[in-house]
């Protein structure tokens, strides 16, 4: 290792987020080291559009990450030195999984690597939002900008197999997790079979005419209802979902003039109740496992609650990470990267 802190520059480009971070690799942590720095940025989105071409996401990244990485950058000591580079360059780590925005992240970030004479490590952006859910609730589970902090909370959910929840506007998965050589081993164990939470809450969201991306602003607006919630139908299959009946259930409350907080609190009433179940028939087939909840979607405050005290009563623990590790961000690519650089340390 270098004589000067060693310190890992991550870069993940997804379909509405830039994110950068930058971390450092320390052996004291199952995670692989902590967090020193991140910084993201929302694509913007037109007035009453539902979400961005893939086209329109790639130009955006491409012209945020310059002064976003200068911005960054400028910000490592002096006694630092970037020892590799990170960066998301698929939605899963499966054959054929793809998306253009990726390109931007991985064009600067093999850039980087190469000019610096680095190691490059690449990983999905599912397994970033796991690690970096992961790596809040174990080392900071009510942080929002504290990102090393000195004890650890619970290292189980970074050395034995948990299940875990991607829910954001482009996946709603179950995943059975397996930690091991630095990486995830992650298998699909249920997932939306149509519409995604996200997709969901936005196209809710969107013809309430609120902004999009539209969970914060959603969620703001259920809180201010306070009456009784209409029991949602919901439709589970084993570990598997169907959500387009929650989009079509939002509209006809609409259209017959239910207000709008009451439609708000009724779309995550009905997500509650769907990760609620989906959780109670995974829990039948892995007894006991720790439930992360990772992804956008789960930022939100009201579901956890209700979660958390399922799990509790089937004898298993929930795990949620703090709202600024929930969203799309680089942090999980940066601590991947360190799990990665270290074990090749290991083994030189």
């Amino acid at each position: 290792m270098t004589d000067k802190q060693p310190v890992i520059l991550a870069i993940d480009t997804s379909n509405y987020t830039t994110s950068a971070a930058y971390s450092t690799p320390d052996w004291g942590y199952v995670s692989g080291g902590f967090l020193i720095k991140q910084a993201k940025q929302l694509l913007t989105v037109r007035a009453g559009e539902r979400g961005l071409r893939q086209s329109d996401a790639l130009f955006a990244h491409t012209c945020n990450l310059p002064p976003m990485i200068e911005e960054l950058l400028s910000t490592i000591p002096d006694d630092a030195q970037i020892v590799a580079v990170g960066c998301s360059t698929t939605p899963r780590r499966t054959e054929g999984s793809y998306m253009p925005c990726f390109l931007a992240g991985e064009n600067v970030a093999r850039g980087i690597a190469a000019a610096l004479r680095v190691p490059y490590y690449t990983f999905s952006h599912q397994e970033g939002h796991i690690a970096a859910a992961a790596y809040s609730a174990v080392y900071a589970p009510d942080a929002v900008t504290v990102y090393s902090p000195d004890d650890v909370q619970d290292p189980s959910l970074e050395t034995a197999p948990f299940l875990a929840f991607h829910v954001s506007g482009g996946t709603t998965d179950l995943l059975h997790v397996t930690p091991t050589d630095g990486r995830y081993n992650i298998e699909m164990r249920g997932t939306s079979l149509d519409l995604h939470a996200g997709q969901a809450v936005d196209r809710v969201g969107v013809m309430l005419g609120l902004p999009f991306p539209c969970g914060p602003a959603l969620e703001a607006l259920a809180k201010t209802y306070d009456g009784k919630i209409a029991s949602p139908k919901i439709c589970v299959r084993g570990c598997d979902c169907n959500l387009s009946g929650l989009e079509n259930l939002a509209q006809k409350m609409h259209r017959n003039g239910v207000p709008d907080n009451e439609v708000a609190a009724f779309v995550f009433a009905f997500l509650e109740k769907t990760l609620t179940k989906m959780t109670e028939n995974a829990l039948a087939l892995h007894p006991g496992h720790p439930v992360l909840y990772a992804g956008g979607v789960m930022s939100n405050l009201l579901m956890r609650n209700a979660l958390s005290a399922f799990c509790r009563k089937h004898r298993s623990r929930a795990y949620f990470a703090a709202p600024v590790f929930s969203s799309d961000n680089a942090v999980g690519t940066s601590l991947l990267a360190c799990r990665a650089y270290l074990a090749a340390q290991k083994h030189a």
